[in-house]
């Protein structure tokens, strides 16, 4: 749940510029959160050294790739579903191999593979370096298996290619795997013990995305505030490092400002945050470069303590509002958005009055809100019954939507009369005369197309808004062109 699942991007198949050179294709599905996406631009990236182009057909596929989640029930149960449909195709083009990757496949490897025998090849999060070795035993008519987790594999070598992508806005990952073993989430089962990727590695990234246009870049991690490098290896192990290696370290803070120094024209956000890991420094720092945006996405789950402390989150209700009056005295005009989980075992009428207490505190500009489903592998499938009626979990949740609309239209309100700089990120849904863009605060903001163009930085006068959009007209570009 710590990650932002964005309903409209799941199942996307990806895509970049062929080369002539290669002569088998690759059709990759993601579904999930914005690592997995990220992670299928580094797969994408491996493959094509390896004689692989990308292609939207599944006709036209030699290797099929799901890139899965296991956070969300609904999202396994889809990529079940699109399993059965790939192996239909089989029937008329049995050279096609399926593989499974990501979250799923390292926690169902030998029902995939044994059991129920719809794949070819189980990939888990750390092992697709070895990618070429694996398509080679399949080739050879074996199934291939490797799902072994890392405690130094970050990618950092790897320059990921940009499928699908705006030409504009671009994530770039700076650590992988999670220490925190909050009960309701399988990620460190399926991703691994939290390692930081080095940040020169991090900087040359982000320096290459601005020489090829790009003007805005997210730093991602299922936990950003807890990026340490002291030279490698697990977060863990940072207490037994060399007096030398704690003295050179590398925190979120100072990652933050390493990044924000090297391209001072390209705005910088990150995702995601976790309360208990959040410091101060993290905060000034935001508040000392202009081109950091002013949004945090800092998830809560339960505003009841009783609830945060069988969810294993380490901070309390209060301590949790005492980080938000440090961020609204620091940063002002910070949005700051949710992820709220309804119905987790025992939760109470009272705890469920204390999430919604602590959304009229907050006020979040947005949030993603879940009704809890039990995962497999996770400690609260192990140790806590789902006793929540789902009747009841719907309920909740609709009160806690309902809530966070009005929320969100209290905040855009806020933007009326304002003039806000907004990158163009391309055409509004709604109508091919406008363009749309974000703010600083992560709100979209749509106006009239004019004279501007794609990755321009504007200034925007806001006329209108709804819960979600920000309505006006560019006055004039941002000093920041």
């Amino acid at each position: 749940m710590e990650k932002i699942i964005e309903e409209k991007n799941q199942g996307t198949t990806l895509t970049l510029e062929k080369d002539q050179k290669n002569t088998r294709n690759l059709y990759i599905e993601s579904y999930g959160c914005q690592m997995n996406f990220s992670d299928s631009e580094i797969v994408a990236s491996i493959l094509a050294q390896e004689g692989f182009n990308t292609t939207t057909s599944l006709e036209e596929a030699d290797l099929v790739l799901v890139n899965t989640c296991s956070i969300r029930e609904k999202a396994e149960l889809t990529v079940r579903k699109r399993l059965e449909k790939f192996n239909a195709v089989k029937k008329t083009r049995p050279h096609i191999k399926v593989g499974v990757l990501g979250c799923m496949a390292e926690r169902l490897k030998s029902k995939l593979l044994e059991e129920e025998r719809i794949v070819d090849m189980v990939v888990g999060p750390d092992a697709y370096k070895d990618l070429p070795n694996l398509i080679q035993e399949i080739d050879e008519g074996r199934n291939a298996v490797n799902v072994i987790l890392s405690k130094d594999e970050t990618y950092g070598d790897v320059a990921p290619v940009r499928l699908n992508s705006n030409g504009v806005t671009a994530f770039v990952s700076i650590t992988r795997g999670c220490d925190n073993m909050c009960t309701f989430c399988v990620v460190p089962f399926t991703r691994g013990r939290e390692r930081s990727r080095d940040p020169q590695s991090i900087v040359h990234e982000v320096n290459e995305l601005w020489e090829k246009g790009y003007r805005e870049v997210t730093l991602l991690g299922q936990n950003v505030d807890s990026y340490l490098w002291y030279g490698g290896g697990l977060k863990k192990d940072f207490d037994a490092a060399s007096a030398m290696q704690k003295a050179t370290a590398v925190n979120f803070a100072n990652l933050l400002a390493l990044v924000a120094e090297a391209q001072p024209k390209i705005r910088i956000r990150f995702s995601t945050s976790n309360p208990q890991d959040m410091t101060l420094d993290v905060i000034e720092t935001m508040a000392n470069f202009k081109n950091i945006c002013n949004y945090i996405h800092l998830p809560v789950q339960s505003g009841s303590d009783r609830i945060l402390k069988a969810m294993n989150r380490l901070h309390t209700r209060e301590e949790y509002f005492e980080l938000i009056d440090n961020i609204r005295k620091i940063l002002p005009d910070c949005a700051i958005s949710q992820d709220i989980i309804t119905g987790f075992p025992t939760e109470t009428e009272e705890d469920h009055q204390d999430t919604l207490s602590l959304m009229e505190y907050v006020k979040y500009d947005f949030g993603f809100m879940f009704a809890y489903s039990e995962r497999p592998g996770t400690l609260a499938a192990r140790k806590l019954v789902d006793d929540i009626p789902e009747k009841v979990k719907k309920r909740r949740l609709n009160e806690v939507i309902d809530l966070q609309l009005k929320h969100s239209l209290h905040r855009t309100k806020q933007h009326l009369g304002k003039v806000e700089e907004v990158l163009i990120e391309g055409t509004s849904k709604k109508s091919e005369l406008q363009w749309m863009g974000r703010n600083s605060q992560n709100t979209v903001v749509v106006f009239p197309k004019e004279n501007y163009s794609v990755g321009e930085f504007v200034m925007v006068r806001i006329e209108d808004c709804t819960s979600a959009t920000l309505l006006g007209k560019a006055v004039s570009y941002s000093e920041n062109n």
